[in-house]
Parts: structure tokens; sequence; C-alpha cells
């Protein structure tokens, strides 16, 4: 089942953006990126220039919902983190208050326990900044979609 579409705030973004550039930094990262469920890319930091986000972000996803069955098959929940190993470059993924997707592409310039250290904290202050967001959209949901009227609905498409 897909979740609906998540709705980021200029000061919520920039916040999201901060701590994508710090964990960058801290972790000496090759690049960061923070992805919603459904497979679209929130932010990102570090090398992405040579990179396809838009198919980053979807297999992301692809992969966590991939592993969610297995772990449902083996009697958890889901597995709240992920490593692949690979020759060149490593990747860390880890959910986010079981709402985003974190991803740390890491080389020989880094190390899994300082990747692990530092995407700790940084789930953290990610997960205040998320329920932010969650509260102001359900603040603004309720009073922007109930003053639409059919009348308006019908002066939007011509029917009126």
């Amino acid at each position: 089942m897909m979740n609906s579409p998540m709705v980021l705030f200029e000061e919520e973004f920039r916040q999201i953006t901060a701590i994508c550039d710090h964990l960058h930094r801290d972790a000496s990262a090759k690049a960061v990126f923070l992805v919603d469920k459904n497979g679209q890319l929130l932010a990102n930091s570090g090398e992405t220039g040579d990179l396809d986000t838009t198919s980053l972000a979807s297999l992301t996803a692809g992969n966590i919902a991939a592993t969610g069955g297995l772990a449902h098959l083996l009697g958890e929940k889901e597995f709240a983190i992920q490593f692949h190993e690979g020759e060149k470059d490593n990747i860390h993924i880890s959910l986010v208050g079981q709402r985003v997707i974190l991803v740390v592409i890491f080389d020989e310039r880094s190390s899994l326990g300082l990747v692990r250290l530092r995407v700790r904290k940084c789930c953290i202050e990610l997960a205040v900044v998320f329920d932010v967001i969650y509260l102001k959209a359900a603040e603004q949901g309720s009073t922007v979609f109930s003053e639409i009227t059919d009348d308006d609905i019908d002066n939007l498409f011509g029917d009126g």
C-alpha cells in the first residue's frame, strides 16, 4: 500500500537539507539521500551529479518494500537498517521514524562504524522535523480542503 504524498514546507525543507549536509560532512560520505517510501527524492547532499537520483530513489523504496516482505516472513515488523557492501562503494540505508528512507553512500574515506554513529544522531534530528511536518500538514489539510466547495470544483473544470 502506498503512502499519501508528502508535503514539505520551506522551513522544514531547509532544516532537512542542513541535516543531510551535516551528515555528508560528519560521516565523510560520498552522498546522502532522503527518500520517501513512495520513491520520491526529498533531499540530497554530496557527490550526486553522476548518479541517476530518480532511479536511486525508486530502487531504494523498492528495496525497503522487498525487505519488509522478508521481515514479515520472519516475524519481524521490518528491518530498520540495511547495509550493502560493494568493491568501491557501500550503501547504508535507514528508516527514519517509519516515514522516510535515509541513504548514505560511502567509500574508503569513511567506515561503517562512523556512518552508523552519525546516522543514529541524524535519524533523531530528522524524526523531529518530520513530526513538525506531519502536524503542519494535518492542520493545513483540514483547513484548506474544508474550504473547497462543489461550486469551486465546477468553476475549476468549467462545468459551472
